[in-house]
C-alpha cells in the first residue's frame, strides 16, 4: 500500500509499505495491504511502519493526529513525529 506521513511542518515519509501499526485513542491497531477504508483518531505513542514482510521496520514517536485509508492508500496526519529507528 502507499503511505504518506505528514506533520504541519513537512512530509515525514512517502512510499510503499506492507502495513502500519498505530496508537489509536482506544489502543493500538494495525492496517495491512488492502485493508477496508477507515478514518480514525490517533493518540500518543509509537507508530511502526512495516516496510516489508521480512521485519524491515521504521519506528516513530507520534503525538496525536488522524489516519485515513482508502483504495490502498494511507495518510497519517500527526502533530509531531520523531524517528526512533
Amino acid at each position: 500500500m502507499k503511505l504518506d506521513i505528514l506533520t504541519p511542518e513537512r512530509k515525514i515519509y512517502e512510499g510503499d509499505v506492507y502495513g502500519i501499526l498505530v496508537p489509536g485513542v482506544q489502543g493500538y491497531f494495525e492496517l495491512l495491504d488492502n485493508h477496508a477504508p477507515i478514518v480514525a483518531a490517533l493518540g500518543n505513542g509509537n507508530m511502526k511502519v512495516l516496510k516489508d514482510k521480512n521485519n524491515n521496520v521504521e519506528e516513530y514517536r507520534i503525538n496525536g493526529g488522524f489516519i485515513e485509508m482508502s483504495n490502498n492508500k494511507t495518510v497519517v496526519l500527526v502533530e509531531s513525529a520523531e524517528i526512533l529507528k
